[in-house]
């Protein structure tokens, strides 16, 4: 894919919806009793792999235009489900499932399966909970067990993990209580107590008990970490709006980062949509200053920290980020491909174990960016390429298709 360099760059933009929203309404919809639609979903590769594996486990879902019809299954039934490249789908799944009077076989594509899964499978067992991996990876195997409320403390602040003993506590004797060492995204809390799920959340802590859940509509917010391309160049090359995007406390560390490198921004129309908060946000292009971030804010911007890390090849001076070791074990190590992509181009910037020390120059030449088959790398080099003085090209640009359909075409239209 060619990427022109561009003098300015402004425009109203509507993104796809939240991937995390249009996953959990899918997969929490199927186990419900009734029927639900699912409007605004994300229609990526990702979340029609979720949709898949509950059409195979026995709901009944369907793509009607940009809403999913999903008829609750009333028992699953044994299966094979192949999670293609999503991660989210493995992982809920597999804490879904748990609980469950089924025998099922969760597979994925040669980089799902490099993605450690032992982080799900060890907390699911303490559980009660019959998980196999293949030497700590996918395949997974989830067979019937008996499962009884305990409390959990993950290892990793990660909402994948959380979501799924929460899944698996839904169908627990007694109660069972999830603390994460940071508080991570806290979609599945949401939704599920909209659902009628007996679950408590106060900070670190959710306190879960055996629920039955009822079926609900669910409109999906526009995902900020699609926004975040979009409003990164608005920032570096002029102003840009993003409608109707989901404003989540525990997301919104992008907007933490701009406040701190200077980015000016409002948020306009702010609203309530199925209990997640909503709101339109404007980026003026700015002066940008370098960056120190930590551990703290990680779990609100794991999957913005690519572009993050664009910005801050613009910013003069030397930037910092830390504590984001998660970002090894995403489709790429994005540790390495983050700064693989700008050195590519003509930036400064030395991985480290936990994240990146980048020198700030205001400006990248261009040249071309490997993707690593990971959509962001894509999207965020394609940021890079846009605001560099020479452009380029990305290599494998059609990855960006797991959760930006459209993405290149949308980029094309900003001024």
């Amino acid at each position: 894919m060619k990427i022109l360099p561009k003098n300015a760059f402004a425009g109203a933009f509507t993104v796809p919806g939240d991937k995390s929203i249009t996953h959990r309404a899918v997969l929490f919809n199927a186990a419900a009793e009734g029927e639900a639609y699912v409007t605004g979903a994300l229609l990526g590769e990702d979340c029609l792999s979720t949709a898949a594996c509950m059409r195979a486990l026995g709901a009944k879902v369907t793509v009607e235009g940009a809403a999913v019809h999903v008829i609750g299954a009333q028992e699953f039934c044994s299966a094979a489900c192949d999670c293609g490249n999503s991660g989210t789908t493995m992982r809920l799944l597999t804490g879904l499932l748990a609980g469950r009077k089924v025998q099922a076989t969760l597979t994925g594509d040669p980089s799902l399966s490099a993605r450690p899964m032992e982080r799900v499978a060890r907390p699911l067992r303490r559980l009660g909970a019959r998980v196999a991996t293949t030497a700590g990876h996918a395949p997974l195997t989830v067979s019937p067990a008996a499962l009884y409320g305990c409390t959990v403390q993950t290892e990793v602040a990660s909402a994948q993990v959380k979501s799924a003993v929460i899944l698996a506590a839904l169908g627990a004797e007694g109660e069972t209580v999830v603390e994460e060492p940071q508080l991570s995204r806290d979609h599945t809390e949401r939704m599920l107590a909209a659902m009628g799920a007996d679950i408590r959340a106060e900070g670190t802590r959710v306190t879960v008990r055996r629920s039955v859940l009822h079926a609900a509509d669910v409109r999906v917010p526009a995902d900020i970490s699609s926004a975040a391309y979009f409003l990164a160049l608005g920032a570096l090359k002029g102003e840009v709006l993003c409608k109707n995007v989901g404003v989540n406390p525990t997301r919104t560390g992008l907007l933490r980062v701009f406040d701190a490198m200077g980015v000016r921004y409002a948020l306009e129309n702010a609203h309530t949509e199925c209990g997640e908060p909503v709101a339109d946000i404007r980026v003026y292009r700015s002066a940008l200053r370098p960056l120190r971030l930590g551990a703290e804010l990680v779990p609100s911007l794991i999957d913005e920290l690519p572009v993050i890390a664009v910005l801050c090849a613009f910013a003069e001076g030397e930037s910092v980020i830390s504590g984001a070791e998660e970002l090894k074990v995403k489709e790429s190590d994005r540790i390495a491909s983050t700064a693989g992509m700008l050195n590519a181009l003509g930036g400064d910037c030395t991985p480290t174990a936990d994240g990146f020390v980048i020198r700030g120059r205001r400006t990248l030449v261009g040249g071309t960016v490997r993707s690593q088959k990971d959509h962001r790398i894509a999207m965020s080099g394609a940021v890079a390429l846009s605001a560099s003085e020479t452009g380029g090209e990305i290599e494998d640009a059609e990855c960006v298709n797991i959760s930006f359909p459209g993405f290149y075409g949308m980029l094309e239209k900003g001024e």
